[in-house]
């Protein structure tokens, strides 16, 4: 099986620390993030094949992150975490070629919806498919 490299892209010290952990136990290589700059640099180098991103970075949305990282990768699968969104940038990250919109975990327990997504971001990219359903 080929390294299934993750990149999780969140300013929240507790919720990418709670994410980390989970899918560091659940067997995938796992890079974590705070800043747009990490978060090209891990697509450039081809380390991440899925990535977990947060709704902003630095002074950028994601919607406008999400482009770029397509840009950079079009096979890349991004899994866009989070609680409230509105339902225009959530569109519009749609319209950019995200895979899923998942909610972002509030406590223990919460986490099955992102660890199905992530399985199944995973399952697509080995069978070649990558980037948005």
């Amino acid at each position: 099986m080929a390294t299934q490299g993750l990149l999780i892209a969140d300013d929240d010290l507790a919720s990418r620390k709670r994410m980390a952990e989970l899918f560091i136990d659940a067997g995938y290589q796992v890079t974590v993030t705070t800043s747009a700059a990490g978060v090209l640099y891990g697509i450039l180098k081809k380390t991440a094949q899925v990535v977990l991103l947060s709704t902003r970075f630095d002074e950028l949305l994601a919607t406008e992150l999400i482009p770029i990282l397509k840009q950079c990768n079009r096979n890349l699968t991004i899994i866009l975490v989070a609680s409230e969104l509105p339902l225009s940038l959530l569109r519009r990250a749609r319209s950019e070629g995200i895979f899923y919109h998942a909610l972002k975990p509030g406590r223990p327990g919460d986490e099955e919806e992102l660890r199905q997504a992530v399985r199944c971001a995973f399952e697509r990219q080995n069978q070649g498919g990558g980037g948005e359903s």
